[in-house]
């Protein structure tokens, strides 16, 4: 076993159940999990590594992204899609999707989880949910996992094309008893329930607007027939996505979620944000978490998600950055900000969200949506995730007042460290788990294809 000392820490911002700060505090991990946290005066002087921050870094939790998709790292701006609105975004895109291979797949996952590696994040749940040309989720697991971030990988899916009124094209949907045999054969590959899990396994058929109510339902039946695997899916996401629920099912997409058994502490919801109060009411009640992507919702003039509402009704909400080709990038760290600037703007009040409202949203937030009591906060047997910035930056002086609300208020390029699971995967001088430069030249070599495709 190995311990990891980390000391001189300007303030250690810990998240856990009595919200500590501390100043000049320090970190003790053993392998994997936090031992002890303290000012630095009360830890051991010595470990088998000694990292000594000099008073001049912030240490928090790291950041859980809880809404995304990796793919579309490769098709972010594209012309017919920048001022389109979701449906219409959607269909402009599908044609690009349409050609993924791969590697393409595993390129877009190591571009997408370096991108929030660097923005301090080190849990992230991804929704992928189209798989032509032979891609699989196991292409996206196995390009994760060689860069260090702690992964949910949520199988989605596709089941209702255009010839059956749903929205996306009929070659891009799958037959829906091979959908439950392979969500069945990912969690048997993959799932990892056990506490410090690097992998684990969602069912998350798309949406109401490309899934069967047959595909929602069974998919929740067979998520619930194993330990920790959780459900996701898009709901509510603009007054289009409403209008679809109330014509296809009669139903507002709050009480469609309820009719198909999606209501509960094992299910969230992506965006969410034209979800009825009466819907926000029953999430709360349930347990049902939403993953709030407020980038992604103005980028597509889709709303604004009524996050303090749902946050006084108990209602469980992270932070998802959504797709890079809604967003149009993976940046957590600014999700958080948005979030809290986003949420004064809607209620008009400045005192609608804090920065350490929107600091827990980003961390403790993001750990409940995904199930987790092991990450999110920093104490004694907590999983060893972690990041810091440096607060001698241009962008921060000036802000000794209060630099903990600094990283909400002021926008910040990157972190400088990240441990993730114990693991030292990020320094000031750049990612240590991947050839980024070449990584990113053949991610952009594989974009470019796309955009030539005679069928793009």
């Amino acid at each position: 076993m190995s311990t990891l000392l980390v000391k001189n820490i300007h303030t250690l911002i810990t998240m856990d159940d009595q919200d500590r700060e501390i100043r000049g505090g320090a970190l003790l991990a053993r392998d994997n999990v936090i031992e002890q946290v303290g000012p630095t005066a009360d830890l051991p002087a010595t470990a088998d590594r000694v990292l000594d921050l000099g008073d001049r870094h912030l240490v928090l939790p790291g950041l859980v992204n809880t809404h995304h998709h990796f793919f579309q790292t490769l098709t972010r701006v594209v012309p017919g899609a920048q001022d389109a609105s979701l449906f219409d975004w959607l269909s402009a895109l599908y044609p690009l999707w349409q050609q993924l291979t791969p590697e393409a797949i595993r390129l877009s996952a190591q571009v997408a989880a370096a991108e929030l590696i660097y923005s301090g994040c080190t849990t992230a749940s991804d929704h992928l949910y189209l798989f032509p040309n032979g891609c699989t989720l196991d292409d996206e697991i196995a390009a994760v996992q060689t860069t260090g971030l702690r992964f949910h990988a949520s199988r989605g899916s596709m089941s209702v094309g255009q010839s059956q009124g749903g929205l996306p094209p009929d070659s891009l949907v799958e037959d829906e008893s091979h959908i439950l045999k392979d969500c069945q054969r990912l969690i048997e590959q993959y799932h990892d329930n056990r506490p410090y899990a690097m992998v684990r396994i969602t069912l998350a058929p798309c949406s109401p607007f490309s899934v069967s109510t047959d595909l929602m339902r069974e998919s929740a039946a067979l998520a619930r027939s194993y330990p920790g695997v959780r459900l996701h899916t898009h709901l509510a996401e603009n007054n289009a996505d409403v209008d679809y629920s109330l014509s296809r099912f009669g139903l507002t997409p709050g009480d469609y979620a309820a009719s198909v058994g999606w209501l509960g502490e094992d299910v969230w919801h992506a965006h969410c944000v034209k979800l009825d109060d009466r819907a926000i009411h029953s999430f709360g009640q349930t347990g049902t978490g939403v993953a709030h992507c407020p980038c992604s919702n103005m980028r597509l003039a889709s709303g604004m998600a009524p996050i303090r509402s749902m946050l006084d009704c108990g209602v469980p909400v992270g932070l998802g950055v959504d797709g890079s080709a809604s967003n149009d990038g993976s940046h957590l760290l600014a999700e958080a900000r948005q979030a809290f600037l986003l949420a004064r703007v809607r209620e008009e009040t400045a005192s609608a969200l804090t920065a350490r409202q929107a600091l827990a949203i980003a961390t403790r937030g993001g750990a409940r949506v995904l199930g987790r009591n092991d990450i999110g906060q920093l104490a004694p047997g907590m999983a060893a995730d972690f990041v810091t910035v440096d607060l001698d930056r241009l962008g921060l002086s000036g802000t000794g007042y209060d630099p903990v609300a600094a990283l909400i208020f002021c926008p910040i390029d990157r972190v400088d460290y990240s441990f993730i699971n114990g693991r030292q995967v990020l320094t000031p001088e750049g990612l240590l788990t991947l050839d980024l430069p070449q990584t990113v030249q053949r991610h952009r070599q594989v974009a470019q294809a796309l955009a030539n495709h005679p069928n793009g």
